[in-house]
């Protein structure tokens, strides 16, 4: 069973939590999600009375490090998210990013320029779900 970093903004994706949960959701029947907890929507609260800054990066980091690939929502820009796949890119593994085209709301260039980035437009939770399921047949080869 592959293991998926899932990443999304948290600290500015508030509106993409229950997103978030849902494709983590379908991920998990097939997949091993190793950060179920983005998809939490009391995360923000539970990790600022648990966890310095410093302990979410140890944690997070850790988790890129045993990923096989990490799937990225990037419809709401994060520097967090943008920082792991960085990382990710630097450790080698598959890099997908999921995102609702918007004309208002483009991906950065870093991302979107990126020829190595697997760039996955969808316009539905449903279609999101159809493209998922293609990234783990892919990983599946």
């Amino acid at each position: 069973m592959k293991k998926i970093y899932f990443a999304g903004s948290i600290r500015g994706g508030q509106e993409d939590r229950e997103l978030y949960a849902g494709l983590i959701r379908w991920l998990r029947e097939r997949a091993e999600v190793l950060t179920e907890f983005i998809g939490d929507s009391t995360l923000e609260e539970t990790e600022a009375k648990t966890m310095t800054d410093v302990d979410i990066y140890r944690r997070d980091m850790a988790l890129l490090q045993a990923a096989d690939a990490i799937v990225a929502e990037c419809s709401t820009p994060s520097l967090g998210v943008g920082y792991e796949l960085g990382r990710a890119e630097a450790l080698g593994l598959p890099v997908y990013i999921l995102y609702r085209p918007k004309a208002a709301r483009r991906l950065s260039a870093m991302v979107a320029g990126n020829g190595g980035f697997r760039l996955l437009p969808y316009h539905s939770r449903e279609e999101a779900e159809t493209v998922l399921g293609q990234i783990l047949e892919e990983l599946e080869r």
